[in-house]
Protein backbone atom coordinates (compact mmCIF):
# COMPACT_ATOMS: atom_id res chain seq x y z
CA UNK A 1 0.00 0.00 0.00
CA UNK A 2 1.56 3.06 -1.02
CA UNK A 3 1.13 6.33 1.39
CA UNK A 4 0.46 10.01 1.15
CA UNK A 5 3.70 10.79 1.17
CA UNK A 6 5.11 8.80 -1.61
CA UNK A 7 2.09 9.61 -3.83
CA UNK A 8 3.41 12.96 -3.63
CA UNK A 9 6.59 12.01 -4.52
CA UNK A 10 5.32 10.54 -7.32
CA UNK A 11 3.14 13.26 -8.56
CA UNK A 12 6.21 15.67 -8.14
CA UNK A 13 8.23 13.21 -10.38
CA UNK A 14 5.29 13.01 -12.61
CA UNK A 15 5.48 17.06 -13.07
CA UNK A 16 8.58 17.78 -13.33
CA UNK A 17 9.49 15.07 -15.97
CA UNK A 18 6.80 16.55 -17.98
CA UNK A 19 8.21 19.83 -17.56
CA UNK A 20 11.40 18.66 -19.01
CA UNK A 21 10.69 16.41 -21.72
CA UNK A 22 7.91 19.22 -22.95
CA UNK A 23 10.51 21.87 -23.30
CA UNK A 24 13.61 18.96 -24.09
CA UNK A 25 12.47 16.48 -26.25
CA UNK A 26 9.20 19.10 -27.90
CA UNK A 27 6.71 16.56 -27.02
CA UNK A 28 3.33 18.56 -26.86
CA UNK A 29 1.31 15.82 -24.73
CA UNK A 30 2.70 13.00 -22.60
CA UNK A 31 5.91 11.84 -22.59
CA UNK A 32 8.74 10.48 -24.93
CA UNK A 33 9.76 6.89 -24.62
CA UNK A 34 12.83 7.61 -22.80
CA UNK A 35 11.01 9.80 -20.26
CA UNK A 36 8.50 7.58 -19.56
CA UNK A 37 10.99 4.71 -18.69
CA UNK A 38 12.61 7.47 -16.44
CA UNK A 39 9.29 7.96 -14.71
CA UNK A 40 8.80 4.36 -14.14
CA UNK A 41 12.01 3.90 -12.68
CA UNK A 42 11.57 6.92 -10.42
CA UNK A 43 8.04 5.17 -9.33
CA UNK A 44 9.61 1.71 -9.05
CA UNK A 45 12.43 3.33 -6.47
CA UNK A 46 10.02 5.46 -4.92
CA UNK A 47 7.39 2.13 -4.00
CA UNK A 48 10.27 1.03 -2.62
CA UNK A 49 12.03 3.32 -0.76
CA UNK A 50 14.23 2.24 2.40
CA UNK A 51 12.16 4.75 4.35
CA UNK A 52 8.73 4.58 3.14
CA UNK A 53 6.73 7.69 4.56
CA UNK A 54 9.28 9.04 6.48
CA UNK A 55 11.44 9.06 3.53
CA UNK A 56 13.84 12.24 2.91
CA UNK A 57 14.55 14.38 -0.02
CA UNK A 58 16.43 11.76 -2.71
CA UNK A 59 19.52 14.35 -2.90
CA UNK A 60 19.95 13.87 0.90
CA UNK A 61 19.56 10.08 1.37
CA UNK A 62 22.08 8.33 3.13
CA UNK A 63 20.98 5.35 0.61
CA UNK A 64 21.07 5.68 -2.95
CA UNK A 65 19.17 3.04 -4.40
CA UNK A 66 19.18 4.28 -8.19
CA UNK A 67 21.35 3.39 -11.03
CA UNK A 68 24.17 5.67 -12.05
CA UNK A 69 22.76 6.25 -15.55
CA UNK A 70 19.22 6.61 -13.95
CA UNK A 71 20.17 8.73 -11.19
CA UNK A 72 22.18 10.60 -13.81
CA UNK A 73 19.25 10.95 -15.77
CA UNK A 74 16.95 12.27 -13.18
CA UNK A 75 19.61 14.91 -11.70
CA UNK A 76 19.59 16.55 -15.24
CA UNK A 77 15.43 16.43 -15.42
CA UNK A 78 15.38 18.01 -11.48
CA UNK A 79 18.10 20.73 -12.58
CA UNK A 80 15.92 21.89 -15.41
CA UNK A 81 12.47 21.11 -13.55
CA UNK A 82 13.00 22.33 -10.71
CA UNK A 83 13.72 25.75 -10.76
CA UNK A 84 10.69 25.73 -13.21
CA UNK A 85 8.32 23.77 -10.97
CA UNK A 86 7.40 27.19 -8.61
CA UNK A 87 5.67 28.58 -11.35
CA UNK A 88 3.76 25.98 -12.80
CA UNK A 89 3.07 23.98 -9.79
CA UNK A 90 3.96 25.82 -6.74
CA UNK A 91 2.15 23.70 -3.64
CA UNK A 92 4.47 20.65 -4.42
CA UNK A 93 7.45 23.14 -4.85
CA UNK A 94 7.47 24.72 -1.68
CA UNK A 95 6.39 21.48 -0.35
CA UNK A 96 9.71 19.77 -1.94
CA UNK A 97 11.51 22.79 -0.36
CA UNK A 98 10.04 22.68 3.08
CA UNK A 99 10.95 18.86 3.48
CA UNK A 100 14.43 19.49 2.24
CA UNK A 101 15.01 21.43 5.57
CA UNK A 102 14.09 18.56 7.49
CA UNK A 103 16.23 16.27 9.35
CA UNK A 104 17.40 12.82 7.52
CA UNK A 105 16.11 9.55 9.55
CA UNK A 106 19.14 7.94 10.68
CA UNK A 107 19.65 4.60 9.35
CA UNK A 108 19.96 2.04 11.95
CA UNK A 109 23.24 -0.34 11.29
CA UNK A 110 22.05 -4.06 11.65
Amino acid sequence: MTGKRILREKKTAEKMTAIYCKANHKIDSGLCSECKNLLNYVQKRLEHCFFGEHKPVCGKCPIHCYQKEMREKITTVMRYAGPRMIYKHPVLAIDHIIRSLKKVPVLKKR
